[in-house]
């Protein structure tokens, strides 16, 4: 059976590139109010993110969610997940990188939140 944080990850992996979901989401798919679970289940996230120095250098994103690790490919996209009023809420390599990375898949960044009315992924 699979952890929490499992679960965790495998919830996340749905949601496509260019939209964001919150941690309470992920708890709501989840079938708990565990939300702070779900926070700690993000930051220690050990399918981490690897970026190729290519992709960043010509500012195209190479994020994916499927289950295959490829370097230079995203396997679980924690820099997705903010806080429900649309703050961007912690990541383990600090909040420019997170703003980054959502910048390069098209998502606004605007005074350290996210629209949640334009970029929400509501999680089926």
């Amino acid at each position: 059976m699979a952890s929490f944080n499992e679960k965790c990850y495998s919830v996340l992996r749905k949601v496509p590139r260019g939209k964001i979901t919150t941690y309470k989401e992920i708890a709501r798919a989840l079938k708990t109010k565990a939300y702070r679970a779900v926070g700690n289940a993000m930051n220690k996230n050990p399918y981490g993110y690897a970026i190729s120095s290519e992709a960043v250098r010509n500012r195209r994103s190479v994020i994916r969610g499927d289950s295959k690790r490829t370097s230079g490919f995203f396997l679980v996209p924690c820099h997705r997940v903010v806080n429900s009023d649309g703050k961007l809420g912690g990541f383990a390599s600090g909040p420019k990188n997170k703003i980054k990375m959502l910048k390069a898949e098209g998502v606004e960044v605007k005074n350290g939140r996210v629209d949640l009315n334009k970029y929400f992924y509501k999680l089926r």
